[in-house]
């Protein structure tokens, strides 16, 4: 299975319905231009392809944090629901690893919201740790938590 990092507008849209099941909220004719600019600001969108559709992406960027150094952390990790169960999130998630001792980082990290279960039982299934809360403070009603 080849994964490929999104870099062109139509290599983005390919990912849109990946990324709309996982945020909801997103508006489609913001989308490309919104991944334009945080890929500027060092988001990767990767993706893993069949029959010319995105069927899961990985989005991660680069931080450095006093607590854990250098790492990648991982903004959004998402598979249509008729593809799940065929092992695409964990292959993501192994890239971005790769990824991440390639580059000399201490860690990856990601948050997850409280009742994506299964995708928990992926997390703890490559290894990952349950090591904090994430607290946020609602500004505006775009989220869905």
């Amino acid at each position: 299975m080849k994964i490929q990092i999104a870099k062109t507008d139509e290599d983005i849209l390919k990912c849109w319905e990946v990324l709309l099941a996982l945020r909801p909220h997103l508006v489609q004719n913001e989308f490309v231009a919104t991944i334009q600019e945080m890929i500027e600001e060092g988001y990767v969108l990767a993706f893993i392809e069949k029959e010319g559709k995105a069927v899961a992406a990985i989005g991660y960027r680069y931080l450095q944090y006093l607590y854990i150094g250098k790492h990648f952390y991982i903004d959004d990790l998402s598979t249509l629901e008729s593809e799940r169960g065929n092992g695409y999130g964990g292959l993501l998630l192994d890239y971005v690893e790769h990824e991440a001792v390639k580059h000399g980082f201490a860690a990856v990290a990601l948050d997850s919201g409280y009742t994506r279960n299964d995708a928990h039982r992926l997390y703890l299934n490559k290894g990952y740790l349950l090591a904090a809360h994430h607290f946020v403070k609602k500004l505006q009603q775009i989220f869905n938590f």
